[in-house]
């Protein structure tokens, strides 16, 4: 996802997420609040397996704060 995403919007840096916010979806292998983040850039590429607590908007929001997080993380590299 995020080779592409650098691949076809002609970007330096890109973020992508995936998850489970929920209130639904979830199973025992990627209960709710299970949220993939991944950053890149040209030559450095970061995924991170996230489980946040709390309700459908507690989890899109720390999913948000978390992938901040990461691109200022890897745009400071």
């Amino acid at each position: 996802m995020l080779t592409g995403l650098l691949n076809a919007g002609g970007t330096d840096y890109g973020v992508a997420v995936s998850g489970i916010a929920g209130p639904g979806g979830g199973s025992a292998d990627k209960p709710v609040g299970t949220v993939y983040v991944g950053v890149a850039c040209r030559d450095r590429r970061v995924v991170r397996r996230c489980g946040f607590d709390g309700d459908r908007e507690a989890v899109r929001s720390a999913t948000v704060l978390t992938a901040l997080e990461m691109l200022l993380e890897l745009a400071r590299q």
